[in-house]
Formats: structure tokens, sequence, C-alpha cells
């Protein structure tokens, strides 16, 4: 259905001058609340006054889970917006979605306008291409794992703010100093699935499911059942039963109490940093992700969070016009870099990051850049370069579900890990018979 909004009808006909041309609504549906929501309405904001065109109209619709399910219901209803923010565990689904998505590239082609795929980080952009390297949805927000660490807690602690946290084992080393000066919450995290499994296996190169996690083929099993995981997930196991690992939720629930200054170590997305910076009162630091120093050949890279920008079939040519010069603007190297400044998510274009390198932020800002060095360090192996799974969005919460009974003592890591394998896989056959 074409959309209009009529710019400035109601001051024209009061003044008795023609109303100017109607503008192409372009609906934008996404999760983004709280700080990075105010960033995301300031970047439409700014496209919209940039010309008179076309004008893009974001509609939150709840957390990723609930904006995508949203997305689902709207297209089947024959309502669905022109741009979908899908996390990114939900690429697999909307691959799957014959009929309901647009491909970028075809957008892209289509609208007359520059588009080359080789600005974007590669590591980037690679989660949302086919394996011909054709872009199926724009990088938008995109993350990964860091560790941040309260500095004046450390301090409290008698522990050198600037020590060493590069291994699980020197965070063990903190962890009891915090716990015996009497800190009530010595490590927390956010996406305990993320950070927990799908990170710590792409970053010790062990697989989280075969087929190279999923990008090789849906006939794809689970296997974050391995000894990396088993041990990590043990140790977590008996932090929490010591009072040193606090469990805060399955999302990210976990940043308030650690910008509240209540925890001393928080491991969650690098797009945290918004909310840290803004909200923070006490001296903090960003770290690099730890590893298990045994394991051989970590750390390897990470991998990414955050979701990308679907465009949904059944618009007009207009509309995808309008989707093409709004894709253009969020991807220009300006708008980008403060993006990633301003944000914590890598900037998805090369040029952003040389803009924001030049600028002096990374020096002015430690620990900034520590998300692309994990990304880019080391070329991407097949357990590192991402997942692309089936109904992953609910083998998660099987995942967190499991997690939990860890983290109250109810079951071991190797119990908790292997139902949560045997239940994955039977979702990912439900997706491989619906997809062949």
């Amino acid at each position: 259905m074409k959309k209009f909004i009529a710019a400035g009808v109601v001051a024209a006909l009061m003044s008795g001058v023609a109303p100017a041309s109607a503008a192409t609504q372009i609906d934008f549906w996404h999760a983004m609340t709280g700080r990075l929501g105010e960033l995301l309405d300031e970047q439409v904001s700014k496209f919209n006054a940039s010309q008179s065109d076309y004008v893009v109209v974001a509609t939150n619709k709840g957390n990723y889970s609930e904006t995508l399910n949203a997305g689902i219901a709207a297209f089947r209803a024959g309502e669905q917006p022109d741009v979908l923010q899908v996390f990114e565990v939900g690429t697999a689904t909307m691959m799957g979605a014959k009929g309901a998505i647009k491909p970028v590239y075809e957008v892209m082609a289509e609208s007359g306008l520059p588009f080359d795929q080789s600005v974007y980080l590669a590591a980037v952009a690679g989660y949302y291409t086919t394996t011909e390297g054709q872009m199926l949805s724009l990088p938008y927000n995109s993350s990964t794992p860091v560790l941040y660490v309260n500095k004046d807690a450390l301090t409290a602690a008698g522990l050198d703010p600037e020590m060493d946290l590069s291994t699980w084992e020197q965070v063990g080393t903190a962890l009891d100093a915090l716990k015996e000066s009497g800190n009530k919450c010595p490590l927390t995290t956010a996406w305990q699935s993320w950070v927990h499994l799908e990170n710590l296996s792409a970053y010790h190169n062990v697989p989280f499911a075969s087929k190279e996690n999923g990008f090789a083929g849906v006939d794809t099993e689970l296997s974050f059942n391995g000894d990396v995981q088993v041990k990590h997930i043990d140790t977590l196991g008996q932090w929490a039963k010591d009072g040193k690992f606090i469990y805060s939720g399955r999302r990210n629930e976990g940043g308030a109490p650690f910008r509240a200054g209540e925890c001393a170590l928080f491991t969650e997305s690098s797009a945290g940093y918004a909310g840290v910076k803004n909200e923070a009162t006490f001296d903090f630091a960003i770290r690099p992700l730890p590893y298990w120093s045994d394991v051989e050949g970590a750390p390897q890279n990470t991998i990414i969070g955050g979701a990308s920008l679907w465009v949904m079939e059944g618009q007009t040519s207009e509309e995808y016009k309008g989707v093409a010069a709004f894709f253009n603007f969020l991807s220009s190297s300006d708008i980008q870099a403060k993006w990633h400044q301003d944000t914590g998510y890598l900037p998805i274009t090369m040029a952003a990051y040389e803009a924001t390198k030049a600028s002096g932020f990374y020096d002015e800002n430690p620990g900034t850049d520590i998300s692309i060095i994990q990304m880019t360090g080391k070329e991407p192996t097949g357990n590192s370069k991402g997942l692309r799974l089936g109904n992953f969005d609910q083998i998660r919460g099987i995942i967190d579900e499991e997690l939990e009974g860890v983290w109250n003592g109810a079951k071991s890591a190797k119990d908790a890990l292997d139902s949560a394998v045997s239940r994955g896989d039977e979702l990912l056959r439900r997706f491989e018979q619906a997809n062949r």
C-alpha cells in the first residue's frame, strides 16, 4: 500500500497557498529503547531533515523477540513495515521466510543509487550475506561482548585497578579478593547464552554446532556441550554458589546494577558503552572478553550480536527507493562514525572506523576500539565466523532455562548443556524439515 504524509498541508491551507507535495512514508519497526532508542530517533530525524521526498517513521515494537514476532504477524496480515530490525539470531529465520523479504542487494540495484559492498567491514557484513557474497540485510547495530570494569570497586578491594583481567584465571583471582572485601556483586553478565556459550565457543575456536555453526547447511547439530564449554559453565556455577557470580537475568538486566556501581565486573555487549558512559558515576574501563589460557589457540575472535535491517516484500517501488536512500544515509561515514562513538556498536564501514581513529576518539576513550580488535584481529574460522541456526531464538530460551538450573545449583554444567543440546536439536530438525 502506498503511504504518503502531506508536508505542511494544514499550514498551506491556512495561508491560502498550494500545499507542498506529499512525501512517501517509510515505516521502520525496531527494538531500541533507552539511550540507544534516543540515538536511533536522532538518526531518523537527521535523515528526514536532509531531504523532502521521504519520511521515515520509526516505531519501537518491544524487545528483539517481540519485534521479530510483530514483523512476522504483520506480514501474514498484509500490514508489514518497509524495514524491520531483526537481531542476529533471527538471520536464518528471515532467510527461510520465502516471499517475506526483499534482499538489500536487489533494493539497492533497483534504486539506481551507488552501492559498494566492499566498503563494509567484512567481519560484520559477512554475517548477513549469501554464500555468493550478496547482502541480504543491512548491518545496523553490530556489537560484540567485552568486559566492563568498575575500577573504584577494584581499588576498594585492595586490587590494582589496572590489573590484567585478560584470562578467566585472572578474573577468578579478582573475584576472590572482591568477595573477601565484602563486595556483594563481584561479577554479573548480560545475554548469558551469547556471551558465555556462543562467543565463548568462537573465542576458543571450538564448534557451537556442526556444519560451520549452520553456515554450511540447515542439517546442523548443536555441539556446545564440549569440554571447553562445560569447564566454563561449571566454573561460573561454582562462582554462583560462592556468591562471586550474581545472575541478573536473561537479557541485559545486569546493566542496571553495574551502572549503579553495585557490581565490579560485567560481561556485556560493547553497545553497553552508551548506558555506562551516560549513567556511571565511578571510574570504569573496557577490557577484552577474558579467555581460558589453557585452551590452545585462544583467543581466536569474538562474533557479533546486535541486529540488521531487513526490507519487507509487498511495498511500492517508491517506498523501496526511499529505503535505499535511508540505507545510504545510515552507511555514510559521518553518520556511522557518530553512531559508533555514541553507542559502542561497531562501525559498519571501514571509512567510519578510519574517521573515528583519525579524530583521536580511541586515544581519548581507551577501550572503545576493543570490539573491532576482537572481531578483526584474526581471520575467522568455521567455528568463529558466527551462527546461522534456525529457530535459534527459541533455542536460546532453552539454553537460558538450563543455565539457570546451574546457577541455582539444581543441575551440573554437563547435564544442563547435554539437555540444552538435545532439546535444541529437536528445534533444528523442525527448521530443517520446513526449509528443505
